[in-house]
């Protein structure tokens, strides 16, 4: 029989391939660190949200990490559906859909006319392109056919999502569910988002935070928009540029419907805060400041009396009972 030469020996490749893959995996951490710590330098923002408002490592306080693009749009969807009145499973089922159909993202594309986060279709009756490409329009359109199915809120998160859906594959939406629970924790319950980066370099407009506001409270009766306060008493927080304020006031008597709407839209002044040109937030005792104290809610203390409406003699603007004060830009 001919003789062969034995086959080559492999094993002595592997820890080369092992310490090769190592090495790369090194250097994406390295990356993704350097970027962080290169925030407050203009780095890669992100937001990261909390369903039980703690402060530490992932796994700690149930964090969930998404861009500041996801966290708005999370936010605006948790925001319609408060302002609907909807609970809190309805806030979670519209969550994990939108997180299936579109990564939190508003699409302008997809599957034959999908479009938008929902990936809602002209052709089947959820509206026009421009009607479904406002995250306003299609969060509420969601929300209003879900109420429709009878006892919802006792189905599984797939059998609900798709009975408005339609989907060709309803159970996707089941692997969403632990996520969509942590973010509406963080938008209607005791949790919180921060987002992290540098404070807006560029100036807001106060006008456009206010219409928005006005869009996602929609008949909404528990707050109020109160005529614009112009610049606070002091520029701390956000360096020595002026701000303009949005205050958002609870009507007297509003109770627990009244926080939770207060909480979301505190929450959405904070996702979209690059995009809005906002530098602080207050509300509850708390406030977020963009670029300082880590990006995270710090407690400011109850509002002082003989400082102002809403201001503290620490923090001039720290919000007061039943407030939620939004500073822009100038």
């Amino acid at each position: 029989m001919p003789q062969t030469d034995p086959p080559r020996p492999r094993r002595r490749r592997r820890p080369l391939r092992w310490a090769a893959g190592f090495l790369v995996l090194v250097a994406v951490a390295g990356y993704f660190v350097v970027q962080r710590a290169s925030n407050d330098n203009g780095g890669v923002p992100y937001c990261t949200a909390s369903a039980d408002g703690k402060s530490g490592p992932k796994g700690s306080g149930q964090f969930d990490e998404i861009s500041p693009e996801q966290a708005s749009n999370a936010a605006t969807i948790a925001a319609v559906g408060v302002a609907k009145g909807m609970p809190d499973r309805a806030v979670t089922i519209a969550l994990a859909t939108a997180m299936q159909e579109s990564a939190l993202r508003n699409l302008d594309h997809g599957d034959r006319d999908s479009l938008g986060l929902f990936q809602q279709r002209p052709s089947q009756g959820w509206g026009t392109p421009e009607q479904i490409m406002d995250p306003v329009y299609s969060a509420g359109i969601f929300y209003d056919r879900l109420a429709e199915i009878k006892g919802y809120s006792r189905l599984p998160l797939t059998v609900a999502a798709q009975k408005v859906q339609l989907s060709g594959f309803p159970q996707a939406y089941a692997k969403h569910e632990p996520e969509a629970t942590v973010l509406t924790g963080a938008f209607t319950g005791t949790g919180h988002l921060t987002c992290t980066g540098p404070a807006p370099a560029r100036a807001g407009d106060p006008a456009k935070v206010r219409a928005e506001l006005t869009r996602l409270l929609g008949k909404n009766p528990l707050y109020t928009l109160p005529a614009a306060a112009g610049a606070p008493a002091s520029g701390k927080g956000s360096g020595s540029a002026p701000e303009s304020e949005v205050t958002l006031v609870a009507k007297p008597g509003g109770g627990d419907p009244a926080a939770r709407t207060g909480q979301v839209l505190a929450q959405w002044a904070v996702a979209g805060s690059r995009e809005l040109g906002i530098t602080r937030v207050s509300y509850d005792g708390r406030s977020w400041v963009a670029g300082k104290d880590g990006d995270r809610w710090q407690e400011r203390g109850a509002a002082g009396a003989g400082a102002g409406a809403g201001n503290s003699a620490g923090d001039p603007g720290a919000a007061g009972p039943g407030q939620v004060r939004i500073f822009v830009r100038g």
